[in-house]
């Protein structure tokens, strides 16, 4: 779990990213969770877009995703979400 001051630090590390993944129609599938997994191994840190045809807001994208791949909802703001996992190999964050 992360504390308040952690998730302060990420959100700071996450604002100048650009979303690297889209949730569209077709929701959260198999292979699209195996492609964010895969993301977070290698940056940590990710933003993802919630497009309003895709059905659901971010916040409940961000649930869906954590819930899955087991990582970190940071940040769910209009149709962002920011999520985290420590990487497992080389970890690139160091948190305060």
């Amino acid at each position: 779990m992360i504390t308040s001051k952690q998730r302060s630090y990420l959100r700071t590390l996450a604002n100048p990213l650009q979303p690297i993944f889209q949730v569209g129609k077709a929701g959260i599938e198999e292979n699209f969770l195996k492609q964010v997994e895969d993301a977070l191994e290698s940056r940590e840190i990710i933003k993802i877009k919630v497009l309003n045809n895709s059905g659901m807001t971010a916040r409940e994208a961000s649930d869906m995703i954590c819930e899955a791949i087991s990582c970190e909802g940071i940040q769910a703001i209009g149709s962002k979400c920011v999520l985290y996992k420590r990487s497992l190999k080389k970890p690139k964050i160091e948190l305060p």
